[in-house]
């Protein structure tokens, strides 16, 4: 491998070129003259050219110091450039930024929130991805992912991006008729209710709250289904109670189609999370995380 220049001593040089002194040039860069007359020695006696003829008067380039020169002033000018279009793309945050979500997080967080980004990040590409199943966000080449919760798997990090979220047990006036309005967490015993079902064919047991402890309740039924939204719109139907996040069934309660019940009983969950790998992330991730965020 070739053994690569200093680049410290090539910017001397090309400095000392441009201001036409050692002295000028020592003064822009608040360096000593010595030092620089040092480094562009040794650069020529590297090289093994002279680069400069010095005389009491002026600077003046040999033929190989003004190709060095060139060639200098060409590298540290597109550099230059591109760092500066790195400060553009800090600025003006630009790329695609893809997001494994549930459709409940995507219609009720991600869309609301970054709406903005029509207006204030015009060159972002959002891709949101309805899953309701957890999965390796890094393998499955996403950005970030949602989650509820701010657990989240090694060399992850979470940020909040909504309150905790309340849950609510809900039914039709038909059914409740029929079934009867459970009074306790046990009575759920006597009502078909609608299960979730993850992505491995387990199922979600319905957590309560009752004496300030935890119980589970595991739904018993016809259906299981694997998205909330699936849930509110069995429980609609007429299919049994379904355990919902209160925000997807607010105006069936507010119409009288559904009817809340065991209120007092009912779990108030950590909210929503996004979560991505803890590293440094993109300037257009980081305008999502500063938008979604509480």
């Amino acid at each position: 491998m070739a053994k690569r220049e200093n680049y410290n001593e090539l910017y001397l040089f090309m400095q000392v070129v441009r201001e036409g002194s050692f002295t000028a040039a020592a003064q822009r860069l608040g360096l000593a003259q010595s030092g620089i007359s040092r480094s562009v020695r040794e650069l020529e006696e590297r090289l093994g050219v002279q680069l400069l003829v010095r005389t009491t008067r002026r600077l003046s380039l040999t033929q190989a110091g003004e190709q060095l020169y060139q060639a200098t002033e060409s590298a540290f000018d597109a550099l230059d450039s591109g760092l500066a279009t790195l400060a553009h793309y800090r600025e003006t945050p630009s790329g695609r930024v893809r997001i494994n979500a549930s459709q409940h997080a995507i219609d009720k967080c991600l869309l609301p929130k970054l709406a903005v980004f029509k207006q204030r990040y015009p060159d972002i590409r959002l891709e949101l991805m309805n899953e309701s199943r957890f999965v390796d966000i890094i393998a499955e080449r996403f950005d970030a992912g949602v989650r509820l919760g701010p657990e989240v798997g090694p060399g992850m990090v979470a940020t909040r991006i909504t309150p905790d979220m309340e849950m609510a047990v809900v039914g039709t006036p038909d059914h409740l008729r029929r079934y009867g309005f459970p009074q306790t967490p046990a009575d759920l015993a006597a009502h078909p209710c609608i299960a979730y079902q993850f992505a491995d064919g387990s199922l979600y047991h319905w957590e309560l709250i009752q004496d300030e402890k935890s119980i589970r309740h595991r739904p018993e039924g016809q259906w299981a289904l694997s998205d909330s939204y699936m849930e509110a719109e069995a429980a609609r139907l007429g299919l049994g109670l379904a355990y919902v996040p209160v925000e997807l069934v607010e105006n069936d309660l507010q119409r009288g189609t559904l009817i809340r019940v065991l209120q007092r009983y009912s779990l108030r969950m950590d909210g929503l999370f996004l979560y991505y790998p803890h590293r440094n992330v993109s300037p257009a991730l980081r305008a999502v995380i500063d938008t979604l965020k509480i």
